[in-house]
């Protein structure tokens, strides 16, 4: 009986080293395009701010889906798992390039930088409505109360999504008490204040007065030489303060206001009121602890946006006479009347 002829073992060997040869190149294929498809350019078609959440990566996949930074979830899960090595994906507010990659969309959850919003407070604002930009703030958590007013230093503040207001609210209350110890600390001899206190209370008043940089210095002054000799502010935002109860007033000061009885009331009061009427910024407390040099006492507008100043009371009768003329001509034309 004839016996089947016997396979070579080398020939078995080169059958299975083609196999093998085959899967690599299988798996070779696949591996170039996960990583053609994991460098490709993504959907997005503008830049976009995205706020990632927590709760994993099928939430962060969701959420990048909903924002048209991504195509594919399941892919995006897959990339993320792939490459884990590289850390972990972040929660937070991310910026995102248009037509950004898998790879350059993990790379930002993992390692760029949150958005950076930012609130603005202005100078001048009363706690009251300081309150509400801190309430307004889109993106912050958690309620807040209003600060003490003048205690808020206006500026413009960086913030996170998510970050606390109360958080906020503290950072602009110690820029504050620093700018305020720095200004008293460099303050000029022979200041007829007797506290920092004092230097913030006149500093929220000079704010209120004028909003030309260069004008602040010397109505500082015309103030502080109106301490010295013992006579009144009569500064009408101090009047308007009181008017408004502590808010911002929304028509012009009337005959009743300036005869009022009221401890902020500096036409019928000497020296300072109790308590800052808003919040001054840097220029203001500098300009009241290093004022101008002049024996200024009056001002009153002038018409064109700044004030004319005087030393004496005759002079400022002959400037009250001018914009008074200005106010009438105004009248005539129908351009709304001020102080």
């Amino acid at each position: 009986m004839a016996r089947a002829p016997r396979r070579s073992g080398v020939g078995v060997l080169r059958r299975i080293g083609v196999v093998l040869l085959l899967v690599c190149a299988l798996a070779g294929g696949a591996g170039w395009y996960a990583l053609q498809a994991y460098r490709a350019p993504g959907p997005l078609a503008a830049p976009a701010q995205v706020v990632v959440p927590r709760g994993g990566t099928e939430a962060i996949a969701e959420a990048l889906l909903r924002a048209g930074v991504i195509a594919d979830g399941r892919a995006f899960a897959t990339a993320a798992w792939a490459t884990r090595g590289q850390g972990p994906l972040r929660a937070a507010e991310f910026a995102f390039p248009p037509g950004a990659s898998l790879e350059q969309v993990l790379a930002v959850l993992r390692t760029g930088r949150p958005v950076q919003r930012r609130l603005t407070i202005p100078e001048g604002l009363t706690a009251r409505q300081i309150l509400a930009v801190i309430r307004g703030a889109e993106g912050m958590t958690g309620e807040v109360s209003a600060p003490e007013e003048g205690a808020v230093l206006p500026e413009t503040y960086a913030y996170q999504y998510g970050d606390e207001r109360a958080a906020l609210l503290r950072r602009a209350e110690q820029a504050m008490a620093k700018a305020l110890a720095e200004a008293w600390a460099e303050r000029a001899e022979d200041l007829p204040l007797a506290s920092p206190r004092e230097a913030l209370v006149l500093a929220s008043i000079v704010e209120r007065e004028t909003a030309l940089p260069e004008e602040r210095p010397r109505i500082a002054a015309v103030f502080l030489n109106r301490l010295r000799r013992g006579m009144p502010l009569q500064s009408d935002p101090t009047v308007a303060y009181a008017a408004a109860e502590g808010g911002a007033l929304d028509r012009p000061l009337t005959r009743a206001d300036l005869d009022r009885d009221h401890p902020f009331n500096t036409y019928r009061i000497k020296g300072l009121p109790p308590a800052p009427i808003g919040a001054p910024g840097l220029a203001a407390l500098r300009a009241v602890t290093r004022p101008a040099a002049t024996e200024d006492l009056y001002f009153v507008a002038d018409g064109s946006g700044g004030h004319a100043f005087a030393r004496t009371l005759e002079e400022h009768n002959r400037n009250v006479g001018r914009w008074r003329e200005i106010e009438k001509r105004r009248a005539e034309n129908g351009a709304p009347v001020t102080r």
